[in-house]
């Protein structure tokens, strides 16, 4: 059953009441973990830094950068995620379709069994660069025919790019096992480990698309009517298509490259989002940006205490949390009211 906010000042506060959520969850990932911080250490850490203090040390150098990393992978998936509902009208379309992860995890096994390269940093430009030929394989296939491109030539198209690039990968990781082995916690997906240095090259792309997707919520509104009456009220449906599709290989990509194959986001948070908000696209957006930021931090604090002392890859703990809400939405047929 949905609880929609329908008023827009309830959904103002909504989104209020989701950031201070955030801000919280933010904190205390920060504070949680094998060492405890308290939180007047943090702010010490952030605000009166000593290099000799160990706990300023590992909020700076860990804590933080991992808190940071997961609210901007999260946001931007759960956007991804948005926009991919919208652009095929699939309630359970989610990234995956495109075979963005499918694609930058290829590049990555490739790099490494073939150039033996070993840099993380040039891990997420491959992981960029195979996202994005991805996607746009899957655009450009979903474009052939005389109907152009429509949700379900996406949704084909989609798949079989997918399932083109895991079996290369697979064949790649059974000549060379090793390769598996340098890049297994990445490829199940994690933010442990990563520097801030690997998020920056590609944050100023993630913000400009969020701030064009935003922008576009009024657009993609038109566009759910279905193609003849958005053409029929002006709007040129093939660039909003197009436009959307590079947000989405935009963020995605960019995700993928930081953090590795992480799942479910895309798919949880938009449901989420849609039944607070309605299906006002102008709200969906903002909400899914808040809410997936929020779940991941969420995921990354269990993966710690699930194996304490051992860490479990977030990927997982998406997986785990993402396997049974797809199949709660398939059985009640949830989809099917949105």
């Amino acid at each position: 059953m949905r609880i929609i906010l329908s008023s827009t000042s309830m959904k103002q506060t909504g989104l209020f009441i989701s950031c201070v959520f955030l801000l919280l969850a933010f904190i205390i990932s920060i504070a949680i973990g094998q060492t405890s911080i308290p939180f007047s250490s943090i702010y010490d850490a952030m605000f009166h830094f000593d290099a000799a203090d160990k706990e300023h040390v590992i909020i700076r150098t860990s804590r933080f950068t991992r808190a940071v990393i997961a609210t901007v992978v999260g946001a931007s998936l759960a956007i991804a995620g948005a926009l991919m509902r919208a652009l095929t009208r699939n309630p359970l379309a989610a990234p995956d379709i495109l075979g963005i992860n499918a694609g930058a995890i290829f590049f990555i096994v490739s790099a490494i069994t073939l150039f033996s390269i070993q840099s993380l940093m040039s891990y997420m430009w491959i992981a960029f660069l195979g996202a994005g030929i991805a996607g746009a394989m899957v655009f450009f296939l979903g474009s052939l025919g005389r109907d152009g491109l429509t949700p379900i030539k996406i949704v084909l198209a989609g798949a079989a790019i997918t399932a083109l690039f895991v079996s290369f990968t697979q064949g790649l990781l059974v000549i060379d096992e090793q390769g598996l082995q340098s890049v297994l916690f990445w490829l199940a997906g994690s933010v442990s480990g990563r520097s801030i240095e690997m998020l920056v090259p590609v944050l100023p792309f993630i913000l400009i698309v969020t701030i064009v997707a935003i922008l576009m919520g009024r657009s993609i509104n038109i566009l759910q009517s279905g193609d003849d009456i958005a053409k029929g009220l002006g709007q040129r449906t093939m660039i909003t298509k197009i436009t959307l599709g590079i947000i989405i290989i935009i963020l995605a990509g960019s995700s993928v490259a930081v953090a590795g194959s992480i799942g479910f986001i895309g798919l949880i948070v938009p449901h989420i989002a849609i039944n607070l908000v309605g299906t006002d696209y102008r709200w969906i957006i903002p909400y899914s940006a808040i809410l997936g930021a929020i779940l991941l931090l969420l995921a990354d604090m269990a993966a710690r205490y699930v194996m304490m002392p051992l860490e479990l890859p977030i990927g997982v703990m998406t997986a785990l949390i993402g396997a049974p809400f797809f199949i709660y939405i398939a059985r009640k047929g949830l989809a099917k009211n949105v």
